[in-house]
């Protein structure tokens, strides 16, 4: 019975989750925010079933030796670089993640990013408040989305739902994937390699999961290829791109701006160099913070956890590569 099994919660969860999980099992929360104290939790995991990770831990050898019981780790996000899922796959522990229920939301505010780098909104806004409008300075013009190039870099599910927005602005669509979409034609996009998608599209969007392979994909070779014009847009995982490089790129023009909702290092410190450039805009990890989202994918993490504790397959599971 599923109500003895114990699971325990790294961080604050969704209602739905809370509701679903402590209905049918022994469920030992951390509604507080922030991180559970480390002794509590080890306490906890010594005796745990299931593992709730809202994302804020590091899951590897080091906790596996805590929780020698431990059948399930649910992750609420898509990501899961945290993870150390050859080591979990060792142990027999399962590892859930939540694919598909954030494309939408992450979708939207990459192409938010997008249109603020083409037509400076949030620099706008500082303008207006710091009581400069209607001075001849400052602000500078934008540039039009209409017959632009958006070159996207791991066209995946987020990447194949920004298409059909930026068609919405008449732009043309080119793609760089490890392997070929069967479905080009279908979403009217055109493969091209890395190095041409860097040297010709206009506006670039980072899509790729973070592993060893793209860590630091995107550096000073890769942005000395671009446009002067180009405009960089990441929502990816922060490490993917190398951010004094990025700093160095915008600084001395070598392309004309960028907008992120992921950085390295995450939190940003209030001082770093990126925030003394005008021509950037950081946003705080926000792709998925919607509520409607974020409820869906705490409930799809509580349910990759019961299906998991009752030997059933888990709606969305992760496997070594």
């Amino acid at each position: 019975m599923l109500k003895t099994m114990k699971v325990v919660a790294s961080g604050r969860m969704r209602q739905p989750a809370f509701d679903l999980l402590d209905a049918e099992t022994t469920l030992y929360p951390w509604q507080k925010g922030g991180r559970m104290p480390q002794d509590a939790f080890d306490e906890l995991l010594a005796e745990a079933d299931g593992l709730f990770s809202a994302g804020n831990i590091r899951i590897d050898e080091a906790l596996l030796a805590k929780a020698p019981k431990l059948k399930v780790v649910a992750q609420a996000s898509v990501g899961y670089d945290n993870i150390d899922v050859k080591a979990c796959q060792e142990h027999g522990v399962r590892i859930g993640n939540t694919p598909g229920v954030l494309v939408d939301a992450v979708a939207d505010l990459a192409y938010g990013l997008l249109l603020d780098s083409a037509r400076m909104i949030v620099r706008g806004h500082e303008h207006v408040k710091s009581g400069a409008w209607g001075e001849h300075k400052g602000l500078g013009f934008g540039v039009d989305l209409a017959g632009k190039t958006l070159g996207i870099i791991g066209l995946g599910a987020i990447g194949s739902a920004v298409v059909p927005r930026a068609k919405a602005s008449k732009m043309k669509i080119v793609y760089h994937n490890t392997h070929r979409r069967a479905d080009e034609a279908e979403l009217g996009v055109q493969y091209v390699d890395f190095a041409t998608l860097l040297s010709t599209a206009d506006f670039i969007m980072v899509m790729v999961p973070l592993t060893e392979k793209t860590k630091g994909l995107i550096g000073a070779g890769e942005f000395a290829m671009m446009k002067p014009s180009a405009r960089l847009i990441n929502t990816s995982r922060g490490k993917v791109v190398d951010t004094m490089a990025l700093y160095d790129a915008l600084k001395e023009g070598k392309i004309a701006a960028a907008a992120l909702d992921v950085v390295d290092p995450e939190p940003l410190p209030g001082d770093h160099p990126l925030l003394t450039l005008p021509n950037i805009t950081i946003t705080p990890h926000i792709g998925t913070s919607t509520v409607e989202t974020r409820d869906a994918m705490s409930l799809l993490t509580a349910r990759n956890i019961l299906a998991a504790l009752a030997g059933k397959p888990m709606p969305a599971e992760v496997f070594a590569k």
